[in-house]
């Protein structure tokens, strides 16, 4: 794609273009989500499994329908699922019964093994991931990040990523706070803990779902958006080269809606786009900006 597609919040003026490494101060930490943000264009892994975990129970799930809750612990996502009207229709019709929690669970059991056995086929970092990563460890800043994925699956999929340089200081899984997942703070506040950072008002929070950009905001954080290359967009490497211009420019833009809908300061293409948005978030920080407060 040769066109640039960019969308930042009016009140923040963020640009989003590519920029040399610079001054950050104030901020101390980013913390990312995974599919979809560091690796995992399209963030594809979890969705083609939601339909088949589906399946494998006589209900028809569309890829749409899939992403719909996409940034959930990967129950709740399911939970969801069966509460859209006509999947839950769908169950009715076949079991003769509304869906129980036992039921959430019998298909949270099928689709596990599924998806272990897939993430790491889709671990392949984000084009400029790691020169990203990598660029924010040279300005001093930490590396958090947290997932939808529970811990059995990042265990599966974090080595092959540090392998190809997608190493953050601290991972927290959907699945191991007591507290729950998305869209509440706590897997952002626990990066906060585990890195030691002194002021959640300089952390940025970076995800391609809502669920993800609300937990950044609910924490008191900065929230980037990534529309191309995430979730809400959902097109894999090879679907955006054969798609038309006009395609993807419709898609981006209601990904952009909806991730500033839910509080995104900025949205951008893609983590590759990172560094300027930050530059300059720093510079707005600088003169006072807070994320309650940003920048006149």
């Amino acid at each position: 794609m040769s066109q640039t597609h960019t969308q930042s919040s009016p009140a923040v003026s963020l640009s989003g273009s590519a920029v040399s490494c610079g001054d950050l101060s104030p901020l101390q930490a980013v913390i990312f989500d995974w599919a979809g943000t560091l690796v995992d264009f399209g963030s594809l892994a979890p969705t083609q499994i939601f339909v088949e975990a589906f399946q494998a129970f006589g209900i028809e799930v569309t890829l749409a329908q899939a992403r719909g809750p996409m940034g959930l612990s990967k129950w709740q996502h399911i939970h969801q699922l069966l509460e859209e009207p006509v999947i839950r229709a769908q169950w009715q019709d076949r079991f003769n019964r509304e869906p129980t929690s036992a039921d959430i669970d019998a298909v949270y059991e099928r689709f596990m093994p599924m998806q272990i056995a897939k993430v790491g086929e889709y671990s392949e970092p984000i084009v400029g991931a790691a020169e990203t990563l990598q660029w924010l460890r040279s300005q001093g800043i930490k590396i958090g990040s947290c997932s939808g994925y529970p811990r059995v699956v990042l265990d599966r999929l974090l080595p092959q990523a540090a392998e190809a340089g997608i190493a953050p200081d601290h991972v927290v899984a959907g699945d191991e706070l007591e507290a729950g997942g998305r869209p509440g703070p706590y897997m952002a506040l626990a990066n906060v803990l585990a890195l030691a950072i002194g002021d959640v008002r300089s952390c940025v929070k970076v995800d391609d779902t809502v669920p993800g950009i609300e937990e950044g905001r609910r924490a008191g954080m900065w929230s980037i958006g990534l529309s191309l290359s995430g979730n809400e967009v959902g097109y894999s490497l090879q679907e955006l080269a054969d798609a038309p211009v006009d395609e993807v420019d419709r898609r981006m833009a209601q990904a952009e809606h909806k991730l500033k809908a839910a509080g995104a300061h900025a949205v951008i293409r893609s983590v590759a786009e990172l560094p300027g948005v930050l530059r300059e978030l720093a510079r707005h920080m600088r003169n006072g900006a807070t994320p309650d407060t940003p920048a006149r």
